[in-house]
């Protein structure tokens, strides 16, 4: 923690992330791209805690990469330039559902322009700065495994060639009290996935794939009764993706205790011997893997450590399994607290 100086004059602690998240809590790209630009340019913002309700300062000056999350990412088009600039690296978590005829996401666009989205943002950040998330997968007594798999397909064929991933994760809806009440307080009809529902809709999955070529991965769940489907554990901020966007850049690579080695030829062969186990970035260096699990997530969570920076009943996409909001009337009214000052220090206009 070191000291900054806020707008006002008053001079506080903060922290200085190297890396950001933007955000499990919120739809920063979606609603709040803006603020969040104006804000990494003044150098900081303020953050609530949501278990104590304490307010903190976080300061940009050492951000190198930023992981975003987003149904709705297409306002950061006209920002990825200055990504550039800063010499920040990103990649973004992009949910890509496809719930339109049960109106569970009632405040995202069009499947068409969503899709259209993801492929502008490849265009502009490579394949592998996109990651697909049909997150989560809902069961309800219209939604049945087979109906779910369809809708899983129908976007699948269309990213294919755009995207290495497709992450998801089964609607825990009896161990979130949110969402449980969310569902329920909206008349949503919803099934319980068991094991055998699991299991049925990862076999599925993997008979999908195979015109595909995804890895498939999920969210924060025990797989055991999943590899079998070629199903593998997602890390949704990985430092080896990290370290593959954002190799070049010294100082992160320093700051993730990353060493890149150059491999070695011989004198009869001229391509290079790898050792066993290592990753081999584009260039053609390797290193071995520096993935630490953040212990301050979930246990089934296997996220390095990054700040997150958003904050919980913000985001008015109004989806109806939403488990960062109380209620979608909460989110709303902060988002209209944000718009009447949209460039303060925090994400709701204060």
């Amino acid at each position: 923690m070191d000291l900054i100086q806020r707008e006002n004059g008053e001079v506080v602690q903060a922290s200085h992330p190297v890396i950001v998240s933007a955000s499990r809590s919120t739809d920063i790209p979606g609603f709040y791209a803006d603020w969040f630009f104006h804000r990494l340019n003044v150098g900081y913002s303020a953050w609530t805690n949501p278990f104590n309700n304490r307010v903190s300062y976080v300061a940009y000056d050492r951000t190198r990469f930023i992981v975003f999350w987003s149904k709705n990412p297409r306002p950061l088009l006209k920002h990825l330039d200055y990504l550039c600039q800063r010499g920040i690296g990103t990649y973004i978590q992009y949910t890509l559902n496809y719930y339109e005829a049960e109106s569970l996401e009632k405040g995202v666009p069009p499947l068409q322009n969503r899709i259209d989205t993801f492929k502008m943002l490849v265009d502009r950040l490579g394949k592998g700065g996109v990651v697909w998330r049909f997150d989560p997968l809902v069961l309800t007594e219209d939604i049945t495994v087979d109906r779910l798999l369809e809708k899983v397909r129908n976007i699948g064929d269309q990213l294919k060639g755009y995207t290495e991933k497709l992450v998801f994760s089964f609607a825990d809806i009896l161990d979130y009290r949110k969402v449980k009440a969310n569902l329920e307080r909206n008349g949503i009809r919803y099934v319980p996935w068991d094991e055998r529902s699991m299991v049925e809709m990862a076999k599925g999955l993997c008979e999908l794939n195979r015109a595909w070529g995804y890895q498939l991965a999920t969210c924060a769940e025990d797989i055991t009764m999943l590899r079998p489907y070629g199903v593998t554990e997602n890390r949704c901020i990985d430092s080896d993706l990290i370290v593959r966007r954002a190799y070049s850049d010294a100082e992160l690579m320093k700051f993730m205790k990353v060493e890149l080695i150059t491999p070695q030829t011989s004198l009869f062969d001229d391509q290079p011997a790898y050792p066993e186990g290592v990753i081999v970035i584009p260039d053609g260096r390797y290193y071995m893997s520096v993935h630490r699990k953040d212990p301050g997530q979930r246990k089934l969570c296997q996220c390095m450590a990054a700040k997150d920076i958003g904050q919980y009943d913000t985001c008015p996409h109004r989806c109806e399994y939403c488990y960062a909001n109380t209620s979608k009337e909460s989110a709303v009214i902060n988002y209209r607290r944000h718009l009447q000052n949209p460039l303060a220090e925090s994400i709701v206009g204060v």
